[in-house]
C-alpha cells in the first residue's frame, strides 16, 4: 500500500507492499553504510562526508535483537484498538545490512514465545487492526 500522497511521509517510501515487502533505506556509495529511513542529504557514518547516496531496498528478514511487550493502550492520540490487545515491539538486526530496525510484531503472533534471536521477515498490516493506514511489521518465521 502506497501512502496517502496528501501525508508529508508520501515524500519518502519507507516500505513496498505487495507479496514479498521490504524495506527501503539508503547505502552510501562512498563507505557502504546503510540507514532506515532513507538518508537523502549526507553519510550517516561520522567518518564519512559523503553526499552520494542511493535508495536500496533492504532485508527481508533479521533476527530479534531486543522486543518488549505492551500491556497498556497508548494515551491518544495514538492509535488503540478498543478493546485493547497487548502487543510486542521488536528491535530486529537486519540479516545483510547488520542494523537494527524497531518495529511492531504482526498480529496473531505468540507474544509468550518471542525469543531473542528468533528469525523474523517483514509483513505489511494496518497500524492495528480495522485501521486504513498501514505499516510494516515483523513476523516470526516458521522454523
Amino acid at each position: 500500500m502506497s501512502p496517502d500522497p496528501s501525508s508529508p511521509a508520501a515524500e519518502q517510501a519507507w516500505f513496498t507492499a505487495g507479496d514479498e515487502p521490504q524495506l527501503i533505506g539508503s547505502r552510501c556509495a562512498s563507505c557502504g553504510t546503510y540507514a532506515f529511513p532513507a538518508q537523502t542529504f549526507s553519510c550517516p557514518n561520522p567518518r564519512c562526508d559523503s553526499t552520494t547516496l542511493e535508495t536500496v531496498p533492504l532485508s527481508r528478514r533479521g533476527r530479534v535483537w531486543s522486543f518488549a511487550v505492551n500491556h497498556y493502550a497508548a494515551p491518544p492520540p495514538a492509535l488503540s484498538p478498543d478493546p485493547f490487545e497487548p502487543y510486542a515491539v521488536a528491535a530486529v538486526e537486519l540479516d545483510e545490512e547488520r542494523m537494527v530496525v524497531l518495529g511492531r510484531v504482526a498480529e496473531g503472533s505468540d507474544l509468550a514465545g518471542l525469543r531473542i534471536g528468533q528469525q523474523m521477515e517483514i509483513a505489511v498490516e494496518p497500524i492495528i487492526p480495522g485501521a486504513d493506514e498501514s505499516v510494516w511489521k515483523w513476523k516470526p518465521v516458521a522454523p
